[in-house]
């Protein structure tokens, strides 16, 4: 590609649905990402990184390891690969929102003691060279920025104004998008502690130990929070899109077993309605809109490093903000195939076999079993989305079933500002400058194996 991107066809300019499928780009990458609270995730094959814009203005970046893909024969197992997938997932997204709930709303009159607190835990950022597209580190004490990214703040002694909306754990926090998008590459996760403090004397240990006390409490604190939040996200989750469709089909259907199919049809089309409500209900709150912008902005960080282009926001903001290898596709797929499999499960025998009685017992037993077959639900969805449909992009099928989650995606992504997409390109960097280091220490490790004398 030359750089220009076509947005007019025969007179007429091109949707972003057309575009995305149109422009797929050449290289088709592992890498893919997950909108965050003021900042994105990025994650690969070895690693994955957060960044987050700071109300400073500045982005804070954070780079974890990822772990060894479990040797275990059935964790390879297809369906059960996909659980596996969706679980690391989820604790995945779990720990990259609490990195950013962390850096993007610093309450104002604990920002100072937190830079100093942070500064005195070492470098949270084990970087590889410099990084081109933005991001910051924090070494010897002192946080330098790396690229014209950083925005200048007046003085590093004012405090930062508030946001207009702060973000609230009780009312802004559940949205399943957040934790299901990340799916992709990463199969476990270790979790990578930050070193302590070494004091260069009795004061400075002294000043050290008071500072750490306090942030270890601040810490502890915002992770019962998450802990709470994750549980009760879930929670909501399932009476949204279990118990509530399953309710309202019982009072306009009637009993399960007097009509299984309809039963199962209609609460099907009631569950992806409930959904689309939400998405949009949730998309009018202000956080999340912008946070839907952070969605588009890796989409087009993403496309323009598909098409081999130079990662900078001038770059990828002419780049559509929908993606066909988006996981939004796999919510969709989760909704259609919990329709066949909800509707093959020998419910009625059991019905019959336990004598369970009509109304509230057995509306009870089918909310019961549709729970418990959820993770099957997600593995098959994980094998037509993930290996089939991600295998084949150019298979007319395949874009047939995509369909429904790329008009999904016009929910749940915004067009971003280049402060969204410079954050992107900061945790894609990350990320591909571990990938590229490790491949020039194995082409090295070959060479030399090769100029050894045998």
């Amino acid at each position: 590609m030359d750089g220009s991107v076509e947005v007019e066809r025969d007179g007429r300019r091109k949707s972003d649905l057309s575009r995305a499928f149109s422009e797929d780009g050449a290289l088709k990458t592992h890498v893919g990402g997950q909108a965050l609270i003021e900042g994105i995730m990025m994650r690969g094959k070895l690693n994955w990184a957060v960044a987050v814009r700071e109300p400073d203005g500045g982005i804070y970046v954070e780079e974890h390891e990822l772990g060894q893909a479990s040797k275990a024969r059935w964790a390879s197992w297809p369906v059960v690969r996909g659980v596996v997938a969706f679980v690391n997932s989820l604790v995945l997204g779990y720990k990259a929102l609490e990195i950013a709930a962390l850096h993007a709303f610093a309450d104002e009159g604990t920002e100072e003691c937190e830079g100093e607190s942070e500064a005195g835990d070492g470098a949270k950022v084990d970087g590889i060279g410099e990084v081109g597209g933005g991001g910051e580190r924090e070494l010897d004490g002192k946080r330098e920025p790396e690229s014209e990214f950083e925005l200048e703040p007046e003085s590093k002694l004012e405090s930062v104004s508030e946001p207009e909306h702060r973000f609230s754990w009780k009312d802004d926090f559940g949205n399943p998008e957040e934790m299901i998008d990340a799916l992709g590459a990463q199969t476990t996760l270790d979790v990578v502690t930050e070193p302590v403090p070494v004091p260069a004397s009795a004061a400075a240990s002294e000043a050290s130990s008071d500072k750490k006390s306090f942030m270890d409490e601040e810490v502890e604190f915002g992770h019962r929070e998450m802990m709470v939040s994750m549980v009760l996200g879930l929670v909501l989750g399932v009476v949204l899109f279990v118990v509530l469709p399953a309710f309202v089909t019982n009072l306009i259907v009637g009993e399960y077993d007097d009509r299984t199919l309809a039963w199962n049809i209609v609460d099907g089309v009631l569950r992806v309605a409930v959904f689309v409500f939400y998405m949009w209900l949730i998309g009018r709150m202000k956080d999340i809109q912008r946070m839907f912008g952070y969605h588009g902005a890796e989409h087009k960080t993403i496309h323009c490093y598909e098409h081999g282009l130079p990662l900078t926001p001038e770059n990828a903001r002419s780049f559509p903000r929908l993606h066909v290898r988006c996981g939004t596709a796999f919510l969709i797929m989760v909704m259609i195939i919990a329709i066949l499999v909800y509707t093959v499960i020998p419910v009625k025998p059991l019905i019959t076999s336990w004598g369970v009685p009509d109304g509230l017992p057995k509306l009870l037993l089918v909310i019961a079993v549709r729970i418990a077959f959820m993770p099957l639900i997600a593995g098959i969805a994980y094998e037509i989305t993930v290996k089939w449909a991600g295998s084949r992009p150019d298979n007319p099928l395949v874009k047939v079933i995509l369909w429904p989650g790329m008009q999904m995606q016009r929910l749940t992504t915004n067009e971003p500002d280049d402060s969204m997409i410079e954050c992107a390109i900061a945790a894609m960097q990350r990320v591909l400058e571990c990938e590229q280091a490790a491949e020039s220490q194995a082409r090295s490790s070959v060479v030399a194996k090769q100029a050894s004398p045998s």
